[in-house]
C-alpha cells in the first residue's frame, strides 16, 4: 500500500524535524519555453479582451509586416538555472535539511546540464517536464505534462531525442512503450504532473475522462501523482481522491515559474537523489510538506507569479532583465527573436506599455494588499486537503 503523508509548515513548525533532507521537484528556469497561446484563448473567451487583442494583431500586421502567431511565440521565466537552484536550496536549508533540487523545464534538459557544470550543483538530476500527446479511445487530442526525473546521464540526450520523435509522430501504443522503457530505468522517477488541470481547455469533464482512461492504460508505469504547489486547494483535493481511486502515491511539485520558491517539498531521510527515488519507487512512501506560501490566497499567488513574469530585474544577467527580453516571437523574416529586438526603435508600442503598467499597478502594495484580503479564505487553511494525513 502506498503511504503519503501531508504536513503544513504553518500548522506545525517542527514538521521537518526527524528528516534529513528536503526535495524540491518541478520548477522552471529561463531555459523553459512557456507558450503564449493563452493570450489568444483570452480573446476567444473574454469579450473585454477580444478587441484589444484583435487591435494588436491588426496593427502588427499593418505597421510592421509581422503576423502574430500565439502558438509559436513564447516567454521564459526570469530565473537562470543557478538562480533557480539557489532559491530552492535556500528554502530547504532554512529547515536545517540537505537540499536536493530537480528542475524540470518544458521539453528540454538544458538547465540541469548547465547546473552540472557548477561544482556546488554537480549532482543535479537530469530532469524534464515532458509534454506528451494523448488521443485516447475516442481519438480526442490532449497533452499531459509528465515529470521525468533523474534520467541516466549517459543516455539523457538520447532519451530527449526519443521523446521529441514521439511528440512529432505520436501514438498511444508508442506512449505506453516509452513509459515502460522509462520505468525500466531503475533510478528514474515518473510523475503525472497536475493531472486534473485542464490546461488546454478541452472541458473539465472530458479532461477528467481522458485522465482516468490514461491511468487505466498506463498508471502502473507511474510512481506518483503530483500535488501541485501552484494549483488551488480544491483541485489538489481532487488529485488526492484520484490517487486513492488508483491506489497511487502522492508527491510534491512546486511548478515554480517566478521568484517565489516552490510551495511544497518532499521530506526524506535519503542522502542522495537516487535513494529518494528508491524510497518512492520501492518503499512507496512519500512525505509532503506544504510551505507557508501555499497558505496565501490562490488568486493572490497567481497574481504575484504574473507580476514576477513581467517585472524588470536590473541585477539579473543580460537577457533576463526585462520582460520583453524574456518574450519571443518571429520577426518579419521568420526568425525567432526576443521582442526587445523586434520592437520599432527598441521600445514596446505605447499601447502595450500601458497594459504592462496597468498590470504592474495591481502588484503594488495598496492594490495587492486589498486583493489579498478579498481573496482570503480561512476555511481552506482550517481543513487543508481534507486533513487526510495518511492513507
Amino acid at each position: 500500500m502506498p503511504t503519503s503523508t501531508i504536513s503544513y509548515l504553518w500548522r506545525d513548525p517542527a514538521a521537518a524535524r526527524g528528516f534529513q533532507s528536503g526535495v524540491s521537484l518541478h520548477s522552471h528556469t529561463n531555459q523553459s519555453q512557456e507558450t503564449l497561446d493563452f493570450v489568444a484563448n483570452w480573446g476567444a473567451q473574454f469579450a473585454i479582451a477580444r478587441p484589444l487583442i484583435q487591435r494588436l494583431e491588426r496593427r502588427s500586421q499593418e505597421k510592421h509586416g509581422i503576423e502574430i502567431n500565439w502558438n509559436t511565440s513564447y516567454w521564459t521565466p526570469p530565473l537562470t538555472p543557478k538562480l533557480a537552484y539557489d532559491l530552492e536550496c535556500n528554502q530547504i536549508e532554512k529547515l536545517d535539511l540537505i537540499p536536493f533540487v530537480s528542475v524540470s523545464d518544458h521539453d528540454n534538459i538544458q538547465a540541469p546540464l548547465k547546473l552540472r557544470a557548477i561544482p556546488s550543483a554537480r549532482h543535479t538530476p537530469v530532469s524534464v517536464e515532458w509534454t506528451a500527446p494523448y488521443a485516447g479511445e475516442h481519438n480526442s487530442k490532449q497533452y499531459f505534462h509528465l515529470g521525468i526525473h533523474n534520467l541516466p546521464s549517459a543516455r539523457a540526450i538520447q532519451w530527449m531525442e526519443d521523446l521529441a520523435a514521439f511528440t512529432a509522430n505520436p501514438s498511444d501504443a508508442r506512449l505506453t512503450e516509452i513509459l515502460i522503457a522509462l520505468n525500466a530505468e531503475p533510478n528514474v522517477l515518473i510523475i503525472f504532473n497536475h493531472p486534473l488541470w485542464d490546461l488546454y481547455m478541452i472541458g473539465q469533464e472530458k479532461h477528467d475522462f481522458l485522465v482516468n482512461e490514461f491511468l487505466e492504460k498506463n498508471g502502473a508505469h507511474f510512481h506518483a501523482l503530483e500535488l501541485n504547489g501552484l494549483r488551488d486547494w480544491e483541485e489538489n483535493r481532487a488529485v488526492r481522491r484520484l490517487a486513492e481511486r488508483w491506489n497511487m502515491l502522492l508527491i510534491s511539485g512546486g511548478d515554480r515559474h517566478g521568484v517565489e520558491p516552490n510551495a511544497n517539498i518532499n521530506l526524506t531521510n535519503a542522502t542522495s537523489f537516487n535513494e529518494f527515488v528508491h524510497e518512492v519507487r520501492k518503499e512507496r512512501r512519500s512525505d509532503l510538506l506544504f510551505m507557508p506560501q501555499y497558505a496565501e490566497p490562490w488568486k493572490h499567488r497567481i497574481l504575484q507569479s504574473t507580476m514576477d513574469a513581467i517585472r524588470d530585474y536590473p541585477d539579473f544577467p543580460q537577457g533576463s532583465r526585462t520582460w520583453d527580453e524574456r518574450a519571443y516571437h518571429q520577426d518579419a523574416n521568420g526568425i525567432v527573436r526576443p521582442l526587445s529586438e523586434i520592437w520599432p526603435k527598441g521600445h514596446a508600442p505605447k499601447a502595450i506599455q500601458a497594459v504592462i503598467s496597468m498590470a504592474r499597478l495591481l502588484g503594488t502594495t495598496p492594490f495587492s494588499r486589498s486583493l489579498r484580503y478579498a481573496w482570503s479564505d480561512s476555511q481552506q487553511l482550517r481543513f487543508g486537503l481534507e486533513d487526510q494525513e495518511a492513507y
